[in-house]
């Protein structure tokens, strides 16, 4: 099982019994990410880069 196929954050790895977590869907695969870390995929997903496919290409909403 890859990291991306456990319920943890994509982030920083921890599960939804140390944080809240809240999963999305992007390019056709389900991923999870904790609250700490949302607002890194909103504004900074470059900052992701290595843990999302193609996430490089994204904009931040400040961008």
């Amino acid at each position: 099982m890859t990291k991306k196929d456990k319920k943890t954050c994509i982030h920083c790895g921890r599960d939804n019994s140390q944080v809240p977590l809240f999963a999305f869907r992007y390019q056709g695969k389900k991923f999870r990410i904790c609250t700490e870390h949302l607002p890194t995929l909103l504004h900074k997903p470059q900052d992701l880069a290595g843990k999302l496919p193609d996430v490089e290409n994204l904009r931040g909403v400040d961008d």
